[in-house]
């Protein structure tokens, strides 16, 4: 009953004129920069946080959620259409979205990604409402040590479910790493591989790759091939929406991706984006039915489980926020900087001393969640309108619109150069059939990899044992070790090159 009226106090909050046309203007922005390539929510959050200044603390928090969340939903136009991440959680989609896309089906994976995304949204945001203490105590048990034996996981995953030779994922994962240690060493203050580049000193960022392994090594692909052959779509848009075989296959997946994402989002340090990889990789796992498409090459359940796994876990990733006051991702960081703006002290305390603030953003988040369904499934006709523009006028759109994006992020002309060089990087992936999305996760966990263990072997004073005396931590570590035993096993192998050969 005390959760009904809480909620009931929320939706009174949130129905406000003034509260429903932020949230209209921030399921807007985050839907346009989710598609535009490399403007992400971070750096729009960043631009409009002196903007909000004037308005009320909970419709700045409201338009600012909107943007966030619907960033997610617009991330995956760009990565189903023209095999563009729009943002870090949107790298698997284009695994299998874009070769649905190419087969005329961009219409039915548009669809799954946009009603995976808004039930698992639904969902997400009641896990938010009704669970947040009982799972912020959950999220409390991970230390250092066990968010590292959490990535070691992730990156053991990647490459055990990556697709072709385990060697090519092994080195993707280990080049991912590395070029996560370029920049400023944080505790040391040291400047490591920047070859006395100042523009390294921060670091290569992730829009720099993701274009230029995904967008420009694609382009460049495409324009090696002859001009006849160089068509990204190769057959006609066959049907706007899913066909009931595709509601069959694609609505266990959303369920156990939202499932997922929803715990996993909850965890610090980039617990969305590791759902969006591990339910992809839960899904390979699963044994396909008979006449089913095979993954990579265009199965609807290799779309509709990430992203629903990254909205329920961008919903989830406000528990820590409103409950503990610890921001869970770089996005939330922004969005305690918004409420200090606003003297609204994050923590506990907001359930209690501002009701009216913590629960009108959970309701909102349910009328935001229903306005980008809206707003996008009727927008699914117009996208798909860029299918038909011949590659010869696509091409050096994309290019400009990536080298503008990459551009407004540190405004530098040297992120251009390195997406170039990465788009030539990207190319050589091809021709060498290697898969970058383990290199991606390899690069944004490299960095977050060493920085928890440093910290776990500052807390035991050197002590390397703290990775398996701590339960969860070394459960963490086993399940690892597990699934690389597994990989071994004669009858894993042979099942394994079945499932991955390539036509």
């Amino acid at each position: 009953m005390e959760l009904l009226s809480n909620l009931t106090l929320g939706f009174g909050v949130a129905f406000t004129p003034m509260n429903l046309l932020y949230a209209l203007v921030g399921c807007l922005l985050g839907t346009l920069i989710g598609v535009l390539p490399g403007i992400g929510p971070i750096a729009t959050i960043a631009m409009l946080l002196p903007a909000t200044y004037a308005l009320p603390p909970v419709s700045a928090l409201i338009m600012l959620a909107g943007i966030y969340y619907g960033a997610q939903y617009g991330g995956s136009t760009t990565a189903i259409l023209v095999n563009l991440p729009g943002e870090s959680s949107s790298v698997v989609t284009c695994i299998d979205g874009y070769q649905m896309a190419r087969m005329g089906r961009a219409g039915p994976a548009l669809a799954a990604a946009g009603l995976g995304s808004f039930f698992a949204g639904c969902v997400g945001t009641l896990v938010l409402a009704a669970f947040a203490p009982v799972l912020t105590d959950l999220a409390l048990q991970f230390g250092p040590a066990e968010y590292f034996s959490l990535m070691i996981l992730g990156l053991i995953g990647a490459v055990v479910l990556a697709a072709g030779s385990l060697l090519k994922a092994i080195a993707m994962v280990v080049l991912g790493l590395l070029l996560g240690l370029v920049g400023t060493d944080v505790n040391s203050g040291v400047v490591r591989f920047a070859f006395d580049m100042p523009e390294l000193t921060d670091g290569i960022g992730f829009v720099a790759i993701a274009m230029g392994v995904f967008g420009y090594g694609e382009i460049i692909a495409n324009l090696a091939q002859p001009e006849h052959a160089r068509q990204v779509f190769t057959s006609k848009v066959q049907g706007l929406w899913p066909t009931r075989q595709d509601f069959k296959d694609m609505t266990p997946a959303v369920l156990r991706g939202t499932t997922l994402g929803a715990l996993l989002g909850i965890l610090p340090g980039g617990g969305a984006l590791l759902a969006s990889f591990a339910s992809y990789a839960l899904e390979k796992k699963i044994p396909s039915k008979p006449g089913e498409v095979e993954f990579g090459k265009g199965n609807i359940r290799g779309v509709a489980a990430p992203e629903s796994a990254n909205n329920a876990g961008a919903q989830t990733s406000f528990i820590p926020l409103l409950t503990l006051g610890i921001p869970s991702n770089a996005v939330m960081a922004l969005m305690v900087g918004a409420m200090m703006l606003h003297n609204v002290q994050p923590g506990p305390q907001v359930m209690t001393v501002n009701p009216e603030l913590f629960w009108g953003l959970i309701a909102s988040m349910w009328i935001g969640n229903l306005m980008l369904v809206v707003l996008n499934l009727p927008l699914i006709g117009m996208w798909i309108k860029l299918l038909s523009v011949p590659y010869r006028w696509l091409f050096p759109a994309i290019v400009l619109f990536c080298a503008m994006g990459v551009y407004t992020t540190n405004h530098s002309v040297f992120d251009i150069w390195l997406v170039a060089l990465f788009g030539f990087i990207g190319y050589v992936f091809h021709k060498l059939d290697l898969e970058p999305a383990p290199l991606l996760l390899g690069f944004i966990l490299g960095p977050m990899m060493e920085e928890y263990l440093r910290r776990a072997l500052l807390l035991s004073r050197g002590d390397w044992s703290v990775l398996v005396t701590r339960p969860l931590s070394a459960g963490l570590l086993a399940a690892a070790l597990v699934m690389v035993a597994l990989v071994f096993l004669p009858a894993v192998k042979s099942r394994r090159a079945e499932a991955f050969v390539e036509e």
